[in-house]
């Protein structure tokens, strides 16, 4: 009875060759390294991680272009984290709205929960960012001992008619102390 086994390792060997000469013809397809930046990037601060009701608390978030060509165009939205809607006795709002530029901080609008892209200013050139300051406002007859988070995605279009997208990216948690 004649074996199957060396035709099998035969077959094998082939493909191999075959599919190592065409990598050598044609070059192997770069793949992006988990070092390499994304096109662009939200982060989000703090000011604080307490507050009580009646509090404030400053939740900064900044986009950053890592591209070679500038951002046009920026939309995103914020909305509270599922634990957040859960605590109906948590009660708050973004009071304001605060755009730093070189020139100093100016009033943005569009502190609501959907289109914050548009505080971001005008275009943000390569290895920029630009950050927007919401002001999140307790409520005094707020619950307290709960934490109030929101988490965020983005869409950045650029200048070379690309697009990027990106999120969840999630704010640091505020809890609400009783005073």
């Amino acid at each position: 009875m004649r074996s199957t086994q060396p035709r099998r390792l035969g077959l094998t060997s082939a493909l191999a060759l075959a599919f190592a000469l065409v990598m050598a013809l044609f070059g192997s397809v770069p793949t992006a390294s988990a070092a390499d930046p994304a096109p662009a990037d939200l982060t989000f601060t703090s000011d604080s991680t307490t507050t009580t009701p009646g509090g404030t608390v400053n939740l900064s978030m900044t986009i950053t272009n890592h591209r070679t060509y500038d951002v046009w165009f920026v939309y995103q939205t914020i909305e509270p984290t599922w634990l957040t809607t859960q605590r109906p006795d948590l009660k708050y709002t973004f009071s304001g709205c605060i755009l730093a530029t070189a020139a100093g901080s100016v009033p943005c609008s569009g502190t609501g929960p959907t289109n914050l892209g548009p505080n971001y200013g005008s275009t943000i050139p390569p290895g920029q960012s630009r950050t927007v300051t919401l002001t999140l406002q307790v409520a005094a007859d707020s619950g307290c001992n709960g934490n109030i988070g929101f988490y965020s995605y983005y869409y950045a279009e650029f200048s070379d008619s690309t697009s990027t997208s990106g999120g969840p990216a999630y704010t640091p948690e505020t809890r609400v102390l009783c005073a």
